[in-house]
């Protein structure tokens, strides 16, 4: 392409899905509806959780619940309250506890939260437990899937979807959902976000849990408590993350401006 049409393709992407991210404003690229979003995914967590095997644990899987549909409904009315009430029809929280001793959670959109035993092991309150959960429902309400969705099928099909290609988007939506999600190749398994997505949603999910009531100065104990566990070994969940004295910092910033969103 020469620089002329590489500007306009630039430019016509940017008309055709700009959105901006809850809680941030930071601007992004969303060229998948929410609808193609919530469809290519469900099937994929559908035939996950099929098969994957929940605790028997009553009390933890309460637990994981509890917190869950607590943020779940603080993000709900922070919607409201923000002029976004259509969001919130793109949401049908489910919160899992799954018997697997990976130290783990992920989220599909759609609010479609997983959390491994192995994490609960770490996890002292229901406060610590936010800290996890209130970063996956963010990386929900911030459409971080449908981003990143939307960044491949630009790298992939370039110009071709503001052509014909448009009328094959449901084709291309499949194709790339399928290695977006990772659930069909890797056994409840997510694949990194961006480091821009991670502390985005850590950022986001101290808010919304602030907001659901529970206490965000545990946040900076809990993640040195994931880092040093198993011997100094990195969990899983932390593996694709912002480095641990990175994301500690971050969080330490961003503490004192979480005051004015308790009640």
């Amino acid at each position: 392409m020469r620089k002329r049409d590489v500007l306009l393709y630039a430019s016509l992407l940017t008309l055709l899905g700009c959105g901006s991210v809850p809680l941030t404003g930071r601007k992004q690229l969303l060229l998948v509806s929410d609808t193609e979003v919530l469809s290519s995914s469900l099937t994929q967590y559908n035939d996950y959780i099929k098969t994957a095997k929940k605790s028997t644990s009553t009390s933890q899987t309460a637990m994981v619940k509890r917190v869950g549909q607590n943020i779940a409904s603080a993000t709900e009315e922070y919607l409201r309250q923000a002029g976004m009430s259509d969001e919130i029809k793109n949401f049908a929280w489910e919160f899992n506890l799954i018997n697997d001793s990976q130290v783990n959670a992920f989220c599909m959109p759609g609010g479609k939260i997983v959390v491994y035993e192995g994490l609960m092991n770490l996890v002292t309150s229901d406060d610590e437990l936010a800290v996890v959960i209130g970063h996956e429902v963010a990386h929900a309400v911030a459409k971080h899937s449908n981003e990143r969705m939307s960044q491949q099928i630009a790298a992939q099909y370039g110009s071709q979807i503001l052509s014909a290609a448009l009328s094959e988007k449901n084709a291309i939506v499949k194709n790339v959902a399928g290695t977006v999600y990772g659930l069909g190749a890797q056994y409840g398994v997510m694949l990194p976000f961006s480091r821009t997505h991670e502390l985005e949603a850590d950022y986001m999910g101290l808010i919304l849990m602030t907001m659901a009531g529970y206490n965000p100065e545990v946040s900076v104990n809990f993640w040195q408590k994931m880092s040093a566990q198993s011997g100094g070994g990195v969990p899983e969940f932390m593996s694709t993350h912002p480095s641990d004295e990175h994301r500690i910092n971050e969080i330490k910033k961003v503490l004192p401006e979480l005051k004015k969103y308790i009640k």
